[in-house]
């Protein structure tokens, strides 16, 4: 199913990754709403750029299927098609995978 969003200027929308299942030393299984929310994700569309007070359009430097890790507290969640996503701004994230 196709993403019905377009992000604008810096913002980028990202799929975070699935927490993978967490198991403590003592075998105990640490359930999802104790877990930290995961900071890497893939990116699924990304805007056209960042826009200077002169007009010139500095391109984004993530494209989209690369893989990122972004600030812990960054963007706003949407959700479409039982899949949720992150619309973050191109300054929150911090690196790219790979």
């Amino acid at each position: 199913m196709a993403l019905n969003l377009t992000p604008l200027g810096d913002r980028v929308i990202i799929e975070p990754s699935e927490a993978e299942a967490e198991t403590s030393p003592g075998g105990i299984i640490i359930p999802d709403t104790a877990k930290e929310k995961p900071q890497q994700g893939s990116v699924v569309a990304a805007g056209p750029g960042r826009t200077t007070d002169d007009g010139n359009v500095i391109d984004m430097p993530v494209k989209v299927g690369q893989t990122v890790i972004y600030s812990k507290y960054a963007g706003t969640e949407y959700s479409e098609g039982g899949v949720d996503y992150l619309i973050v701004r191109e300054s929150d994230i911090l690196a790219i995978v790979g």
